[in-house]
């Protein structure tokens, strides 16, 4: 069979990033997990214990991206996952990679949402969280569809903006750092590791995967970029080790500023953990949340690009409505799904009932919600690399995981790892995770003659014949 073309018609993108705009949604995707959601994990771990599964965490992303990139400049598709494992396993696998890249994509933006909207309520106490949640929805998807150019631009200098600002609070913390009260209950609320530690450990790995969370999404940009075979390695590569460098330092720093306790339940860490450092009435608090907002901005953005890059894909392949898959007559970017993603996002944030289950937090679940969709993308993905370096060993790979097969392995297998652990540690949002792809798979099968015709359609429209 012929590979068929998607760079004509009504469904075309425009190659425009270079290397540096990748690197800013990279990272940019992912900053916002430095800033919040992370801290839920000290909860259950302790800051010692939450360290160790950071950690593991971090050598599963670092494995995973060396892999993961060489699918991502191999098949420099809009899909990401979808496409990889669509030509690895066939067109069910690329639906379950396709949905569970969707549902990370789609979920977190309503958390991040939710943060901005808590960060601007520490600054106007009188404004709801939830209202500035979806005001920020409705400018970040404008900008997004006014063009991915500007949307990208833009992304670079919020990320910039952002990881200064953790530098900042690093540097302004640090006077008051004091490991003593970092390692104060450490283990699980307890002075010293013993194996009631162990479980906390476990549990708390889906707040681990926050700091890194989404940073697969630069796969999704492929299509738009100038050179995705060169600037792709580049931006994945610098992405994961600037992201570990600042996951470990906020942690580090804002578990020793004071009480870390007060800081594992609530959505703005850090700005709290400054208060007890500088006051609440320091000029240098007020400069945290203002550019500490950056952050959140940087990821809530990226992720909107992300997510409208998923189901424009899957739309335009017939697994979603046809109707989705249309670009903007004059913005060449996918409008309608922009606007679907957040739909979904918006209905999230306001189904507290629904949502807020086995008694954590919104914010908690919709995160759980989204690491499980991720989780089962990691695992598709390194069985597709496995499947593709076996099945078409000629495939032109610009970059070829190194150390092959152990960083796959690790990846797939520290996937596996997490992906047990969260079912049992969270029985509840793993059933509506069921749910949602058990939905999805009825539609995928009801509209299988659908994807018939769209290949059939694809195929005459680029002028080639089946083989």
């Amino acid at each position: 069979m012929h590979p068929v073309s998607h760079s004509h018609g009504a469904n075309a993108l425009k190659p425009v990033l270079g290397t540096l705009q990748l690197w800013g949604i990279a990272v940019g995707l992912v900053i916002s997990g430095e800033y919040f959601g992370w801290s839920y994990g000290w909860a259950s771990a302790g800051t010692l214990g939450f360290t160790i599964t950071s950690i593991f965490i971090a050598a599963m992303y670092a494995t995973f991206i060396f892999s993961f990139t060489e699918l991502t400049t191999s098949i420099p598709h809009a899909g990401g996952p979808f496409a990889y494992s669509k030509r690895a396993f066939g067109p069910t696998a690329g639906y379950l990679a396709g949905a569970a890249t969707l549902i990370e994509f789609v979920f977190a933006p309503p958390a991040i949402a939710l943060a901005i909207g808590a960060y601007l309520n520490v600054q106007f106490p009188a404004l709801d969280p939830k209202t500035a949640a979806v005001g920020a929805y409705l400018v970040f998807m404008t900008l997004n569809i006014v063009g991915v150019q500007i949307a990208a631009t833009f992304e670079l200098a919020v990320t910039l903006l952002a990881i200064f600002e953790l530098l900042v609070f690093m540097g302004v913390v640090a006077p008051g750092f004091s490991m003593a009260s970092f390692t104060k209950g450490g283990w699980s609320g307890m002075d010293s590791f013993s194996l009631a530690s162990i479980p906390g450990m476990f549990a708390a790995i889906p707040f681990a995967i926050w700091f890194f969370l989404a940073i697969e999404g630069v796969a999704m940009a492929a299509e738009e970029a100038k050179d995705p075979r060169r600037a792709i390695p580049i931006a994945y590569i610098t992405g994961i080790l600037t992201l570990v460098v600042l996951a470990i330092g906020v942690m580090v720093f804002a578990g020793g500023a004071g009480d870390w306790t007060k800081l594992s339940n609530i959505n703005d860490p850090l700005p709290q953990a400054m208060k007890g450092i500088v006051g609440e009435n320091s000029g240098w608090l007020h400069m945290l949340v203002w550019l500490g907002l950056f952050g959140l901005v940087a990821s809530f953005h990226g992720i909107i690009l992300g997510y409208s890059r998923q189901i424009f894909a899957l739309a335009r392949e017939a697994y979603l409505p046809a109707y989705f898959a249309k670009v903007h007559p004059r913005f060449k970017t996918p409008h309608r799904a922009i606007l679907a993603g957040g739909v979904v996002g918006i209905a999230a944030i306001y189904s507290d009932e629904l949502v807020k289950i086995g008694g954590l937090t919104l914010t908690a679940n919709i995160v759980t919600m989204a690491v499980f969709g991720a989780i089962l993308m990691y695992i598709i993905s390194m069985l597709s690399l496995f499947r593709l370096r076996r099945s078409e060993p000629d495939m032109v790979r610009p970059f070829r995981a190194p150390f092959y097969p152990y960083f796959p392995a690790f990846a797939l297998l520290g996937a596996g790892v997490c992906m047990a652990t969260m079912i049992y540690y969270n029985p509840l949002v793993f059933g509506l995770f069921v749910l949602f792809l058990a939905l999805g798979y009825a539609y995928f099968r009801m509209t299988a003659q659908n994807r018939s015709q769209a290949i059939a359609a694809s195929i005459a429209g680029a002028g080639l014949k089946p083989s």
